[in-house]
């Protein structure tokens, strides 16, 4: 196949990204909003626990509650691998937009759903599996949300900036949890606990609607990204077969073929969230159940760490488009195999203000993988497999990561060692390290060259073709 020089001249101008900032800020904000409603779902699920276990599972033996709960929290995490194998080949063939409007419909309606359920004592054992039925839809939704989420806004952010662009959405999640708390926190005290047990808690799933009617909206009103629309106008315009085979390609090959970048992904991602589901989602719990402290007492200390978290967020961002995301990926997992004793220490030393210090330094390192995952898992797949490479990679390292929590009470009832989320996290950290050694810089990278890195000048200087990597080294 010939192409001109001007051709290649226009592929290159088209690797940096410019998008007018009213239109970023816009994507920043409906990609951030869906996001933010998945995890202040997963905030207030794991904020409320002992209510929803009263609700629920009104068992008296409070250990064997606490086990059913945190694994009704784990049943999304099983259903998370579909929901990203169907949205992730859906939004390789349609577009990332239309699939990120569908997803947050669904978590929106399925999170709302909990609030209309129920409880134990009117219609029995139907009213947990009614709420195992909506986490699974929430589940199969979320399979979609994050994956599509980083690569809509890694594709509309300029390449130098991109960490920073990214990290917003990150910012996000984090929001999300502080949201849940601030509302679980606002609405108890409001209705007192008898009121707030027998309808209250009813509340906070419920407002899933307005942010999710919110962020269609504003969804739904974006435009296709740049990249991958400019990816299907190049290879409509230029018949480039070996790239349209791309959206063909099958999963089994994509992880065959991307099997270096497809592990990479899932230590990044099953790093960083069993941090974040440690520190955010079991640690409420521990405090309260192992520590004996009160729950509004958790619920502030967890809320004041990641009011912390938000303003170092950015920050990381920014500071990894600066010197990238492989040291600063290094530097937090070496951080959390040498500080997660200490950081137990002060969490279980009985004071208040001490215990306080210690999620803090759980929290900065948690940053720095939170700083750059957002950034950094778009770029390590070209455009036409990206969606479904990143949802699966992300959604079966999610399985695990999401197990957590459930993992961690069994054990700590079983061994009595208050410590072991500590030597989970330095296991953890292991993997984390591993992979920010391996792992390419994906800081400033271009995610549309990738897509044409097989484009080589031929022997004829006035023409251009595209022939195999490997078969041009070979013919040289």
């Amino acid at each position: 196949m010939q192409l001109h020089h001007k051709h290649l001249n226009s592929i290159r101008e088209q690797d940096i990204n410019i998008i007018d900032r009213v239109r970023l800020l816009k994507v920043i904000i409906a990609t951030s909003l869906g996001n933010a409603c998945e995890w202040f779902d997963f905030g207030v699920y794991g904020f409320m626990s002992s209510e929803i276990g009263e609700v629920f599972f009104p068992i008296t033996d409070p250990s064997i509650q606490r086990a059913a709960i945190l694994a009704t929290f784990s049943i999304p995490f099983l259903i998370r691998p579909f929901g990203g194998l169907v949205f992730g080949a859906l939004g390789d063939r349609y577009g990332r937009q239309k699939i990120l409007s569908i997803t947050i419909i669904v978590m929106s309606v399925s999170t709302a759903c909990i609030s209309f359920i129920p409880s134990y004592s009117v219609v029995g054992v139907w009213s947990p599996l009614f709420l195992i039925l909506c986490r699974m839809l929430q589940g199969f939704s979320v399979g979609g949300e994050y994956a599509g989420a980083a690569i809509f806004v890694s594709e509309y952010a300029p390449d130098h900036n991109r960490g920073f662009i990214a990290s917003w959405l990150d910012f996000s999640s984090i929001s999300g949890f502080v949201l849940g708390a601030g509302v679980v926190i606002a609405i108890s005290s409001f209705t007192g606990k008898a009121c707030f047990l027998e309808w209250g808690w009813r509340i906070p799933f419920f407002m899933a609607i307005p942010l999710g009617l919110i962020g269609l909206y504003l969804r739904y009103k974006l435009d296709e990204t740049p990249i991958f629309y400019r990816y299907i106008k190049t290879i409509e315009k230029n018949n480039y077969k070996d790239l349209l085979k791309g959206l063909k390609i099958f999963y089994k090959e994509i992880v065959m073929k991307y099997w270096k970048s497809f592990l990479t992904s899932m230590g990044l991602v099953l790093t960083t969230n069993v941090i974040y589901y440690v520190l955010l989602t079991y640690m409420p719990g521990y405090l309260s159940y192992h520590l004996h402290y009160d729950e509004d007492e958790g619920l502030i200390i967890i809320s004041l760490v990641m009011l912390v978290m938000l303003f170092l967020q950015p920050v990381i961002g920014l500071m990894s488009d600066k010197v990238g995301h492989r040291p600063l990926v290094i530097i937090g997992s070496i951080a959390l195999l040498c500080l997660s004793i200490p950081s137990f220490m002060l969490i279980n030393s009985g004071r208040i203000s001490v215990v306080f210090f210690g999620f803090l330094v759980l929290a900065i390192i948690l940053n720095s993988f939170t700083g750059v995952i957002a950034s950094s898992l778009p770029a390590m797949f070209p455009t036409s497999i990206r969606y479904r490479a990143l949802a699966s990679s992300f959604n079966i390292a999610m399985l695990a990561a999401g197990l957590t929590p459930a993992m961690l009470s069994w054990l700590v009832e079983v061994t009595g060692d208050l410590y072991v989320p500590a030597y989970c996290l330095m296991t953890v950290s292991v993997i984390g390290l591993f992979t920010g050694i391996v792992m390419k810089e994906t800081a400033n990278v271009s995610l549309h060259s990738a897509d044409f890195k097989g484009i080589f000048l031929s022997e004829d200087s006035d023409s251009l073709e595209i022939c195999d990597h490997g078969a041009k080294k070979n013919a040289r």
